[in-house]
């Protein structure tokens, strides 16, 4: 778990965010306005352009996973003047302009897919100025439905390569990470 709050912490708030919202955890959107994954197992491969590759991360979700991190972003949604969602048939774009660290990062994003079985997403960050030396941020993310969770699995598990297994409801309990989400303000 705290390998997962270093890398947070590391990682522009908005992106770390967005990250979280293309796997349909988070994002500061509102609940009604993006689909909701089919609970089960879901498989989420994620890349940010100029970083190596993460490779395939599980998560095992019910909806009171999902929601619990949609109120977590929430919470950074203050730092938002502008946040557009537009839902459309199998397509959801999102525009957002946010104060971050000091920067003001403005976030394009689109969303295709059966949020029930699998979904692409890609991301354009722009940060002004810079943020920690990064002008622009890339991110693509790809999402399928696997199957009911495996057994000894429960909602908010999530396996990353790299970094180990982690419960996301208990990690958001976590003073240091509540923190450092406090931190990215």
């Amino acid at each position: 778990m705290k390998s997962l709050a270093i890398a947070a912490a590391r990682t522009p708030c908005s992106v770390w965010l967005l990250a979280l919202a293309a796997a349909g955890l988070a994002g500061g959107l509102q609940a009604a306005e993006m689909p909701k994954r089919k609970p089960g197992l879901w498989e989420i491969n994620s890349r940010m352009e100029g970083m190596p590759a993460m490779g395939a991360m599980q998560q095992c979700i019910d909806q009171t996973t999902d929601d619990l991190m949609q109120q977590q972003a929430k919470k950074q949604q203050a730092n938002c003047s502008v946040l557009e969602v537009k839902p459309l048939a199998n397509k959801v774009s999102v525009h957002s302009v946010c104060k971050i660290q000091g920067s003001t990062a403005t976030t394009d994003a689109v969303f295709i897919g059966a949020f029930d079985s699998a979904y692409k997403g890609d991301m354009l960050t722009r940060f002004s100025p810079p943020m920690h030396g990064t002008s622009e941020s890339k991110m693509s993310i790809e999402a399928r439905w696997v199957g009911p969770c495996k057994p000894g699995q429960k909602p908010g598990d999530v396996i990353m390569p790299n970094v180990g297994g982690m419960n996301l409801k208990e990690m958001m309990k976590d003073p240091t990470v509540q923190e450092m989400m406090k931190r990215q303000k």
